[in-house]
């Protein structure tokens, strides 16, 4: 099975060569694993790092957003009739030994997998308390409007099947995705699972999600996951 492993990179001159070294490490019987770092417009050396290093890299001309990037990777995956895609962030914090167990649950049926950072915890890295209070909330809301309990709403840590490839490939939210696009898969009546993962604390750089963003991406990714569920129960509707 080809499987393309999507590492959106945006700013990440410090650490984008040891993530890719770490998937590249990877050998996994059954599976023939590709990457391709999407700089989104980086602003540092991500681009001159990627080309000296000889990195499988689309360069997007300007900055998308987390949305567009991802987007670009699925759409990657999807002309290039890939069987399975992941997303594994650019900076670090996901754990490359992981992307087997995630291949598998694909392997028994499931459409799209969470590696999760709360349905066990195994980190002993621990995000800021008020990030984790947004997580639980979100994780509420999603249960609110789907029924279905999400305990890691906002991981990028996601292995999709060809089902899901095209389905992000033709339509993915465009800011803050992760929450909004899980509610679209369950309204859809995708099979959705979650995995206990472990995540690294961010070893170089910062994010790029403040308090003020925080807050900001709190109030709008609410009304998207609201403004989804209605939308896509008036299309099966």
């Amino acid at each position: 099975m080809k499987v393309l492993v999507i590492i959106p990179a945006y700013n990440e001159e410090k650490n984008i060569v040891k993530t890719v070294k770490n998937i590249e490490k990877l050998n996994l019987k059954n599976y023939t694993i590709d990457y391709v770092v999407i700089n989104d417009g980086s602003s540092d050396n991500t681009k001159k790092i990627c080309i000296e290093n000889k990195i499988n890299m689309i360069d997007l001309p300007f900055n998308l957003g987390i949305g567009g990037a991802v987007q670009t990777g699925y759409k990657f995956a999807y002309y290039n009739n890939y069987d399975i895609a992941i997303q594994f962030d650019g900076d670090g914090q996901h754990d490359a030994s992981y992307i087997n167990d995630l291949l598998d649950e694909i392997t028994k049926g499931n459409d799209i997998v969470i590696g999760s950072r709360f349905v066990r915890e195994l980190s002993t890295f621990k995000s800021t308390k008020i990030r984790r209070m947004g997580i639980n909330f979100l994780s509420w809301l999603i249960k609110v409007v789907t029924g279905y309990k999400i305990y890691d709403p906002t991981s990028g840590f996601r292995a999709t099947n060809k089902k899901i490839i095209k389905l992000f490939a033709d339509s993915y939210p465009s800011d803050y995705p992760e929450p909004d696009s899980i509610v679209t898969i369950i309204k859809k009546g995708y099979k959705i699972s979650e995995i206990p993962v472990k995540m690294n604390k961010r070893e170089n750089g910062k994010s790029s999600i403040n308090f003020i963003k925080s807050i900001y991406y709190m109030i709008k990714v609410s009304f998207a996951i609201v403004i989804e569920a209605i939308a896509t129960k008036k299309e099966n509707d």
